[in-house]
């Protein structure tokens, strides 16, 4: 596959165009549709997601499948934390539930690198998780894109 259009917004970033872009990205993920958040990196993206290590599209794909199957009612907040030229660093934090109904909340910071055309090309991920009691979740929305007046995790202190 190739990037045949641009993806904005393009590098170098704004504060303003990088915070567009750590949404954009969070709407994907909140999306759930591994195939779609798959075209937003480039055909070669390496990452790094705890122990795992997917190169290009098709293994981001399958990768993000599997997470999905697994991580139920999976809901994602981003937060820019610092962005220079082509690379924009976030915090994050979600919530799942297992098969067995056990809740989770996960947090993490990613710092991603991004061509020329607005594509991710390189995403480091590090991440630390611990069970929750389900009444302890902080993400309540309808499943899909986190509502625009949902608060931020420095509004959760989180």
């Amino acid at each position: 596959m190739q990037n045949d259009a641009p993806r904005p917004p393009l590098p170098p970033f704004t504060e303003e165009t990088a915070r567009e872009k750590v949404r954009l990205a969070e709407d994907g993920w909140n999306g759930r549709d591994p195939d779609k958040v798959a075209l937003a990196y480039t055909p070669n993206s390496k990452w790094r997601n705890r122990a795992e290590f997917p190169q290009g599209r098709k293994e981001i794909a399958e990768f993000l499948t599997r997470k999905w199957n697994k991580e139920l009612d999976y809901r994602l907040v981003k937060e820019l934390w610092a962005f220079k030229g082509n690379r924009i660093a976030v915090r994050y934090a979600y919530e799942y539930h297992d098969d067995s109904g056990n809740w989770f909340r996960a947090y993490g910071n990613e710092n991603w690198e991004f061509d020329g055309n607005g594509y991710m090309a390189h995403r480091y991920a590090s991440i630390n998780e611990l069970p929750i009691r389900e009444e302890d979740r902080k993400f309540r929305w309808p499943l899909g894109r986190r509502p625009d007046d949902h608060p931020g995790l420095s509004d959760l202190d989180l």
